[in-house]
């Protein structure tokens, strides 16, 4: 068997790991990244590409008031107190280094919005395929080495059980890579693993399944056969708001944030549509079919924003996937659903949201809190019918504020370290919109730094 030597091995290249990968081998690391797939960029490459950040400049210009009192309150409110509070404090102490870094590194936030579990715009997009591109580029320029088609397969590790590096599997045979600044795991989340998909959350089965194709949940089995602990397991839930027959291109419309409400196909609302849209995703999974329709008139299809993920509704209409009629009873036909019981529950929706009573099932905002809701009564009316869709599982190793793996008895795994969607404990029961890429960002940086530091090269600094 070959034997590679490097300082750092990192393992998956989304987000997180291609941000420790680059800023490890800038800092003068010598690095390997090694990629499961033919491809690079993971689940990262399929998303919408959302970071969230707060008191940042594009929010300054636009007047948007936040701050990290407020991420920190939102975070934990939408995670049902479920996070660990030192990972989100971690987070938050380091995004302003994270958010300029990247913007060091060519990436532009060409708009901010607010989004599911948000109380302000801190949704901050980016051309996420531009942005991976240009970071791979970089990395290569800093002399850093990328194994495409090497899957990890097994963790080395010494007499002590210090993690010294991993075995890794390609056509051409195995090769043991020895790693002196530790092993990152990068690898994701389980998504299109059905093995962890049954032990964890069964009934998510029901959803369509997504995110990077070699998301099987490699790097938590290793993990976990090394005795790693576990967290927000129970929570894995799939993202509503795709349509059924949704391909391999992040297709993802959030209506009902604009003022749409979800119907099931007996034409009854359900839930209460201004939730982070991680717990719609478990709402919807028991109407039939799993499905919900989102309703909304011509004012909410004013505020569509072509080539912006989650609002972009030129392209799904282009796609014959959101559909529009005169009346709700012709809408109905078009969708398959009760259209007598779609106009009474449109009715008493506007009722309600016209007289500024209460709504029968709590809905208070558009989203999170903020935003007056609207009465939905302008023709033309569409109809997307929705699903819910496994993007990202968002649970697994526990980690220490620093991305080291801790055993089931709070013991660090020397040696280890896990940054990205294969790290549990930071979401919670839920998901805010920006948090998945921002983490991957300021904990794969964070891990690059220390590791710079831990080797004494002379450009440690370089990372940050």
């Amino acid at each position: 068997m070959t034997t590679r030597t490097a300082d750092l091995l990192v393992l998956g290249s989304g987000i997180a790991g291609q941000t420790a990968a680059t800023a490890a081998a800038e800092a003068g690391l010598d690095v390997i990244l090694a990629e499961k797939t033919a491809d690079l960029g993971g689940s990262t490459v399929m998303s919408g590409g959302w970071f969230a950040f707060s008191d940042t400049e594009e929010q300054r210009e636009e007047g948007e008031e936040d701050s990290t009192e407020l991420f920190l309150k939102d975070m934990q409110e939408v995670g049902e107190f479920r996070n660990d509070p030192a990972l989100l404090h971690a987070y938050l102490d380091r995004q302003d280094a994270a958010y300029h870094w990247l913007k060091e590194h060519g990436v532009q936030f060409r708009e901010i919005e607010i989004s599911s579990g948000q109380s302000a715009k801190r949704s901050h997009n980016t051309a996420i395929t531009e942005v991976m591109a240009g970071l791979h580029e970089q990395f290569d320029t800093a002399g850093g080495t990328t194994l495409r088609e090497h899957r990890a397969v097994r963790l080395i590790t010494d007499a002590s059980g210090r993690v010294t590096g991993a075995t890794l599997a390609s056509s051409d045979g195995e090769i043991d890579v020895i790693a002196r600044q530790g092993v990152v795991i990068a690898t994701g989340g389980f998504t299109r693993g059905n093995e962890l998909m049954e032990i964890f959350a069964p009934e998510q089965l029901a959803a369509i399944p997504f995110g990077g194709k070699g998301n099987t949940g490699d790097g938590l089995r290793m993990a976990w056969k090394l005795g790693a602990d576990m967290a927000d397991m129970s929570f894995v839930s799939g993202t509503y708001g795709s349509h059924p027959e949704t391909g391999h291109v992040h297709e993802l419309l959030t209506a009902y944030y604009m003022g749409a409400i979800i119907v099931n196909r007996a034409g009854e609302r359900f839930t209460d549509e201004s939730q982070s849209y991680k717990t719609l995703g478990r709402a919807v999974l028991d109407e039939e079919d799993g499905l919900g329709v989102q309703i909304f008139d011509a004012d909410v299809r004013a505020k569509s924003h072509p080539g912006i993920p989650l609002k972009d509704m030129e392209a799904i209409e282009s796609l014959g996937h959101l559909h529009h009629a005169d009346t709700l009873e012709e809408l109905a036909e078009i969708v398959g659903i009760d259209g007598n019981q779609l106009v009474q529950t449109v009715a008493r929706y506007n009722r309600a949201v016209a007289d500024g009573t209460a709504d029968e099932l709590g809905r208070e905002s558009l989203c999170n809190g903020i935003g007056e809701l609207r009465t939905i009564t302008k023709a033309p009316f569409y109809a997307y019918p929705a699903k819910s869709l496994m993007t990202t599982t968002y649970c697994g190793v526990k980690v220490t504020p620093d991305a080291e793996v801790v055993d089931v008895e709070g013991e660090v795994i020397p040696g280890l370290y896990a940054i990205g969607e294969v790290v549990g404990g930071f979401h919670g029961a839920a998901y805010m919109t920006g948090t998945s890429l921002g983490k991957g960002a300021i904990f794969g940086l964070h891990v690059a730094c220390q590791a710079a530091e831990r080797s004494g090269t002379s450009d440690a600094g370089a990372a940050a």
